[in-house]
Formats: structure tokens, C-alpha cells, sequence
């Protein structure tokens, strides 16, 4: 019997894809790499909660077509390769309601797929809420970049929520992105956002991007308005993508860093939200930095 389980356990962990990482409730997992690259001028980012491929269009289809949370639908796997057209255009694209591979997404791991599809040499999962073969649900992460450090959080309150920190540059000065999706409740919501504000008050160029399940006025009065951090101007709506009235994900980014070219995706109908995209430029003092840590020693 012990024998038969370990052998299980194993094959299963054998299973999962390179890359893969797990979020523990009071448990922090860093993966840690040893390339430090930066681009020449600027990075794009996109935020996308992509509903796992399910590709909502209609409030009625919550109801109708619930039952794609649970089997997979004919298209959840061309829904998700026509999100990698999209997201292929980015250098970083922080993900929500991605399917680790599971009966609704057809045993794919939707992040792998799309790391695949767009090109992307860089990925990190961050599995959440683990259902075995009902869902994987998951944070996900793609970079263009080789980031120094990634580390996996699970938020305060029922299982489900995460958060990501990824580390690009030097430790010296880093640039750090945050990937979250955050509670649907207000208190449980501000508790993770204190917890996230924790997190990266040791950081001065710090972007936090994903899905937050509320509006920017209610961020103004959440513990995370401690970090002074400014969000990209303009109504940027992104919910429900076929009628959206509703800024509820959000790019905020810290005062020093330069935002260019911030959009919705308007014509990206294939989640219930809409993805939100920015160009931001990389501080001098974190080229400075990385700069420094490349040069070699003249004898």
C-alpha cells in the first residue's frame, strides 16, 4: 500500500511540467536564476485574466455555461492559442485564471501552451488551488527577460488567491513586478492588499499588475495606498469584455517610473475581462546597477 502511494506521488510529480512551482499557505517558494538581462529602453506589459480559455461573452453564459469550469469545452484549446497572438506582442504578461492542466482546459497546462505558441523563453507558474482533475487554477507569469529572482505567495484568506514577485536587474536597485489576483470581498481584499503592500515597501521601482476585483477608488482607501503608488491614467475599462464599464484590473506603478502607450485591448473578446496593457521605461539607476554587476574585473 505505502509502496503503491509513493510510486503514485511520484509519477505524478514527475509529470509536471519544468518550471512548475507550487504556492503553500504560509509558505513563500523562491526560484532563483542567474542571467541578469535588461532591455535597451522600455519594457510592455500586459495584465489578462484569461478565465481559464472558457471565453465568456454574455452575463447569461455564467449560467449556461458553467459547466465549462468542470469539462472542456470544443474551443477552450483555440481560445487559448489565439490569446498567444495576443499576448506574443509583450515582453512581460502577468496572467489570472490560468488552467494548469486539468478535464476543462483537456490535460494542457494553458501557461506552457502559451509559452510555447508566443515564443516566450521564460515562465513561472504559481498554482493556487489545486482540484486534482477538475482544476489547476493558477497565477502565471511570461517574460522576454531572464528575471533574478521569482517568489510565490499565497495571500491571506481561503485558498485560491496569490501573488507573485518577480525580480529583474540587480539586488542592488531591482525592478520588481508584482502578479495578483486578489478576493471578491472588501476586508479579505484589503488584507491582501496589505499584506501585498508589505511585500514591496523595501522596493522603490515596483509595478503591481492583475486582476484586483475592485474599482481605483477603493484601492485610494486600501492599505496599499501607503506606497503612494500611481495608477495609469484614463477610464480603462475591462469589465465584461463585451460591455465593459467596470475598471477593475489594474497596472499601478511607482512614482519614478515613466509609463508610455497605456490601452485596453478593446478587440480581445476572449475571456470575460479584458486584457490591460502599458509600456514602462527602465530607470536609469536599474541599468546602472545592472550594468555595474556585468562588468568584468580589469587586472
Amino acid at each position: 500500500m505505502l509502496l503503491d502511494r509513493a510510486r503514485t506521488a511520484y509519477q505524478s510529480w514527475k509529470a509536471r511540467p519544468a518550471g512548475f512551482s507550487l504556492a503553500r499557505e504560509g509558505h513563500r517558494r523562491t526560484r532563483r536564476v542567474r542571467e541578469v538581462t535588461l532591455p535597451e529602453d522600455s519594457l510592455k506589459l500586459l495584465s489578462f485574466n484569461i478565465q481559464a480559455g472558457i471565453g465568456t461573452s454574455r452575463f447569461r453564459e455564467y449560467l449556461t455555461g458553467s459547466w465549462k469550469h468542470l469539462v472542456a469545452h470544443p474551443r477552450s484549446v483555440e481560445t487559448i492559442e489565439q490569446i498567444a497572438e495576443v499576448v506574443r506582442h509583450f515582453d512581460v504578461v502577468g496572467l489570472q485564471e490560468v488552467d494548469g492542466g486539468s478535464l476543462r482546459s483537456r490535460n494542457v497546462n494553458q501557461l506552457v501552451h502559451l509559452a510555447s505558441m508566443a515564443d516566450f523563453p521564460f515562465w513561472h507558474q504559481q498554482l493556487n488551488r489545486n482540484l486534482g482533475r477538475l482544476g489547476q487554477f493558477s497565477n502565471g507569469f511570461l517574460s522576454r527577460l531572464t528575471p533574478f529572482a521569482v517568489e510565490d505567495h499565497t495571500l491571506p484568506g481561503l485558498p485560491g488567491r496569490g501573488a507573485i514577485l518577480i525580480k529583474f536587474g540587480h539586488p542592488i536597485q531591482p525592478l520588481v513586478v508584482a502578479v495578483v489576483h486578489l478576493a471578491l470581498g472588501e476586508k479579505m481584499r484589503n488584507t491582501q492588499l496589505g499584506y501585498v503592500s508589505r511585500l514591496l515597501r523595501p522596493y522603490r521601482y515596483t509595478v503591481v499588475m492583475g486582476d484586483f476585483n475592485c474599482r481605483l477608488e477603493h484601492l485610494a482607501q486600501s492599505p496599499l495606498a501607503e506606497l503612494d503608488l500611481v495608477p495609469v491614467e484614463g477610464e480603462l475599462f475591462t469589465f465584461p469584455s463585451w460591455a465593459p464599464d467596470r475598471h477593475i484590473d489594474h497596472i499601478l506603478r511607482s512614482p519614478e517610473l515613466e509609463v508610455r502607450h497605456t490601452r485596453v485591448l478593446t478587440d480581445c473578446r476572449l475571456s470575460d475581462h479584458l486584457p490591460l496593457a502599458t509600456e514602462i521605461r527602465i530607470p536609469d539607476a536599474v541599468r546602472a546597477a545592472t550594468l555595474e554587476h556585468r562588468l568584468p574585473l580589469i587586472e
